[in-house]
């Protein structure tokens, strides 16, 4: 092995080993989101509502107006409902890193 060679590889194994500094924050923590969607003046689950996470993530509500997120990053979060003939639903939230969020909204119909 030539001399250049030794010494970048000296420099990789260098530079991996002071990435791997406890430190450091970790690259992402990620817990659960849940809740159920209902009719304000009902009470009734809303069915096929669709729940948006930062504009990134998305799921539809089932016949129980329930809906749920594996993985969303911990922090704040934008959470948008919207169904037909309901007033658009729009708030933050806050995702703790060690507990999962569990949501129950009311929508208003228009």
């Amino acid at each position: 092995m030539t001399r250049s060679r030794l010494l970048g590889a000296i420099f990789a194994v260098l530079a991996l080993a002071a990435c791997n500094d406890s430190a450091l924050p970790p690259g992402g923590t990620y817990n659960a989101m849940q809740g159920v969607v209902l009719d304000a003046a009902t009470n009734q689950p809303v069915a096929g509502a669709t729940v948006t996470v930062d504009t990134v993530l998305t799921a539809t509500t089932d016949a129980q107006g329930k809906f749920s997120f594996a993985q969303v990053p911990a922090g704040d979060v934008d959470v948008v409902i919207t169904a037909a003939g309901y007033k658009d639903y729009s708030a933050p939230a806050r995702l703790e890193p060690d507990k999962p969020l569990n949501l129950s909204i009311s929508l208003t119909k228009l």
